[in-house]
């Protein structure tokens, strides 16, 4: 008897194992897909689904099936960004405080400084390699290409990426002099484009063609980084065409019309004041028809980059659905940080480099292969709306930007107001994954998604951000707000976001005490995350010059001492020339 107990017992307790391990097989298989579409230099309203003009059917299905944050904040650089939302971290604790194009020398000791993840320094890919996913990246990392600097050293599987700010959407070539080429990595090795490449097209392929060769039986991590929007705006012209005649009236007229669509869909409050463009910008009426023409194009072209990436979204849309993944896949679409305003080709140098490496900006074939095109800082103002300036300021142009979060669990909800920033994107979707959870800066959204809380960051906890001089603090609905030069006046300023998205009225006479808080606030951030303060004339644009120019001197080293011992053997042989003929 007592053996046929300890039998039942020890079959009772297989069957219990099996059942355990049974349900822990059905668990993993529960855990979401997750897809992050991060988009480069897209506007606050760009989207279709946000107000905007360029057509964005996919992203927007994915907006109306899930939930559009209206008041989501970034940093207003791309590498930061990029750091901050792949760990949760403020960038400096990353290690990427600023970006290589704008850095100062007395940056380039400090560790927070140093244009590359730390060691130490977890990515969300990290944490869902650890649990069992499968973890892909294409398109642009900006992380640093140094050894184990590279995704398939943070966490990727599989990763084709390029480390740089930007380069040529048609071809294997830079941008801008500040690189001598267009470096792109499989794997962490050097790797090249097809002949037939364009950005927004092989990324998507390239995804694919990983997915497609996974384990079916574990969940996948995805991080889709788009070139799209980014400098050069290249798009093939079917897509641009689509937009003639909508930016015929310029940019003032594309503004009012924006803020008003923003009010219209609630996104701001119905008595807002506009954002003022900066003083230093043209006037539409001042330009010449044929002036207009050439920048009207211009926002055409990155209409249709924009609508072109969206297509191609739609196809890993469509191959997600094809495999049966798509219902168990949660997406993340936002962008790293406001418009563009720089517009290289204004640069006598730059121009000269754009003839030596096959670029023009022709009107004719604008966008297309070979052009070099920007849209500038009074389109990029205008594509800003509702905020107040653009990429590289902490103000809402530079950091207010669009995010959608949808997937299985995520009821639609239109627009949530919730204050939520870059770093909150990681433990949102480890959260969702059911991850062991991680020391991050940022907040879960997951009670915002689920409609269990409105409020993720509390009235009385400041959020502070910096980078290259540009700072803000967000706390209560106040924010507190540094912008340097040229089209910042190095000063604090304090807005109320609740009434005032625009930051059109600075308070800072009226609410000392607030103001010295924030700043309070503010300097014991830089001393905790180690901010390297600049000079209060730091600007911007001159920076980025004095870097690109410094570049270009290093590359060209080589060819100047070459030619320098040329002419030195040419000056030596005419001495002894001159010599043997005074001696005859």
């Amino acid at each position: 008897m007592k053996q046929v107990m300890k039998g039942t017992l020890r079959l009772l307790g297989s069957l219990a194992c099996f059942v355990f391990l049974l349900a822990q097989l059905h668990a993993s298989a529960e855990q979401p897909n997750i897809v992050v579409i991060l988009v480069d230099d897209a506007g606050f309203m760009d989207f279709g689904g946000f107000g905007g003009e360029a057509r964005t059917p996919n992203i927007d299905q994915l907006a109306d099936a899930g939930v559009r944050f209206s008041n989501y904040h970034t940093s207003p650089l791309c590498a930061t960004s990029r750091a901050m939302l792949l760990t949760g971290l403020d960038s400096h604790r990353t290690g990427v405080g600023t970006i290589p194009e704008i850095l100062r020398k007395e940056q380039r000791e400090s560790p927070a400084y140093s244009l590359h993840l730390l060691p130490g320094v977890e990515t969300v890919a990290d944490q869902f390699r650890g649990a069992g996913y499968e973890t892909f990246m294409t398109g642009k990392w900006h992380l640093g290409r140094g050894p184990g600097d590279l995704p398939d050293s943070h966490g990727f599987d599989r990763s084709f990426a390029l480390d740089a700010s930007g380069a040529d959407n048609w071809e294997q070539k830079p941008f801008i002099p500040f690189y001598s080429e267009a470096p792109w990595f499989e794997d962490g090795k050097p790797a090249k484009l097809p002949d037939d490449f364009y950005s927004s097209r092989f990324l998507v392929d390239q995804m694919i063609d990983y997915l497609s060769q996974r384990d079916p039986d574990h969940p996948f991590f995805a991080y889709v980084a788009f070139q799209a929007i980014h400098i050069p705006i290249q798009a093939p012209r079917e897509f641009t065409d689509h937009y003639k005649g909508v930016y015929s009236d310029g940019w003032e007229a594309t503004l009012r019309r924006r803020f008003e669509r923003a009010k219209a869909l609630g996104l701001i409050p119905p008595d807002a004041a506009p954002p003022a463009m900066h003083p230093s910008l043209r006037k539409w009426d001042s330009l010449t028809p044929k002036e207009q023409a050439y920048f009207e194009r211009r926002m055409m072209v990155n209409a249709g980059m924009l609508e072109a990436m969206d297509y191609h979204v739609g196809r890993l849309i469509e191959y997600l659905k094809s495999s049966g993944d798509f219902d168990n896949t949660i997406f993340v679409v936002t962008s790293d940080n406001g418009p563009e305003f720089g517009d290289p080709t204004t640069d006598p140098v730059f121009r000269i480099w754009m003839a030596t490496h096959g670029y023009n900006d022709h009107l004719e074939t604008m966008g297309e292969k070979g052009s070099m095109a920007a849209i500038g800082p009074e389109w990029a103002s205008a594509a800003a709306t509702p905020g107040r300036l653009f990429k590289m300021y902490a103000s809402e142009g530079g950091t207010r930007v669009p995010l959608i979060i949808s997937g299985p669990g995520i009821a639609p909800q239109r627009f949530n107001s919730a204050l939520s920033f870059v770093t909150d994107i990681a433990p949102t979707l480890t959260e969702l994954a059911e991850l062991e959870e991680a020391d991050v800066d940022g907040r879960s959204l997951a009670p915002a998604l689920m409609n269990r809380s409105n409020e993720i960051h509390g009235d009385h906890e400041p959020i502070v951000l910096e980078v290259g001089g540009n700072s803000a603090v967000f706390k209560g609905g106040y924010k507190l707000t540094r912008n340097t030069l040229p089209h910042g006046d190095a000063e604090w300023h304090l807005h109320d976001l609740a009434i005032d998205p625009g930051e059109t009225r600075d308070l800072s006479g009226e609410n000392t005490a607030l103001k010295e808080e924030l700043l309070a606030d503010y300097a014991q951030y830089a001393k905790k995350m180690g901010v390297i303060a600049l000079p209060a004339d730091f600007d911007v644009q001159e920076q980025i010059s004095i870097n690109a120019r410094r570049m270009m001197l290093k590359r060209a080293r080589p060819l100047l001492f070459a030619a320098g011992l040329i002419l030195f053997a040419i000056i030596v042989l005419l001495v002894r020339w001159l010599r043997r003929r005074k001696i005859n």
